[in-house]
């Protein structure tokens, strides 16, 4: 479906922040991006949609070379690849349901939208689409008035709404709790299946990565250095992504936050520690 070919950027600086990037995204399939900041994550994602021009390298969807396109072609390109943000990018002026009829802004156009006039299928598959993301008791709210998990649900909606083929997902669960980022991941999952989406995901948190995620790809200085399952992702292959650390005993964000009923992330290993600072009664 989608296919990355000797993929580089240079900017004008001349700092290389990708280089030689081959990756095959098949229908359907969730990939998480992992490494350390300044790997190039999201770099990788916005060359997909061209908000980033790669210096090199051929990007295609499908039978389209996006890389080739002029301006025209890529803004109808740009509609079957939806963008969730790690900062939302909402208008805070404006009710839920008006930033979620902005993801057919591609389709109906400026002044219609401007205007407000919007089809009647877009309107019913709005509403149907927060209903799904468990907004549908906000629709009229202002967007300023939400917690970060309700904006970024309303996100993932106005993404959908695009009727895209393929999700670009940046850093969805950045500013979120433990809790929160779960639930967002565990939704964006089950709409990719539900829709055969396929969905690259820059995020940070790798036991959510391992959880949610069909396979993780490892960027290290712009370079590939790992693709593969989740149960592949060994404590040797985390030191090669992000350097020496003691990833045998680290606790996860999961294992410090989650109630005791709570059901656990996979971790990294288990070995009885407590984490610093810590006692068996609490903080010490």
């Amino acid at each position: 479906m989608l296919t990355l070919s000797a993929v580089c950027k240079r900017y004008p600086t001349g700092d290389l922040a990708l280089t030689d990037i081959d990756l095959a995204l098949p229908r359907g399939q969730v990939m998480a991006l992992i490494g350390p900041s300044g790997a190039g994550k999201s770099t990788l994602i916005r060359c997909v949609n061209r908000l980033v021009e790669p210096t090199t390298g051929s990007i295609r969807l499908n039978d389209t070379e996006i890389t080739r396109l002029s301006s025209g072609k890529l803004r109808e390109a740009r509609r079957t690849m939806a963008m969730i943000f790690q900062e939302y990018a909402l208008v805070d002026r404006l009710t839920v349901m008006e930033n979620v009829l902005s993801g057919r802004l591609g389709y109906v156009g400026f002044w219609r939208s401007f205007l407000r006039r919007y089809p009647q299928e877009t309107v019913t598959e709005a509403f149907r689409l927060l209903e799904r993301v468990g907004l549908a008791h906000a629709l009229d709210k202002r967007a300023d008035a939400l917690s970060g998990g309700q904006r970024q649900r309303v996100g993932i909606a106005r993404a959908l709404l695009q009727s895209p083929k393929l999700l670009l997902v940046d850093e969805p669960t950045a500013s979120l709790d433990p809790k929160t980022s779960r639930q967002i991941m565990r939704l964006i999952r089950e709409l990719c299946a539900e829709r055969e989406l396929a969905a690259i995901i820059n995020i940070h948190d790798v036991a959510l990565a391992r959880q949610f995620a069909d396979r993780i790809v490892g960027l290290r200085a712009g370079e590939i250095v790992f693709d593969g399952k989740p149960g592949e992702l060994t404590s040797e292959i985390l030191t090669t992504i992000y350097g020496e650390e003691d990833w045998d005993t680290q606790a996860t964000e999961d294992e410090r936050y989650a109630p005791p009923s709570a059901q656990p992330l996979a971790p990294l290993a288990r070995t009885g520690q407590l984490a610093p600072g810590l006692t068996a009664g609490g903080i010490r």
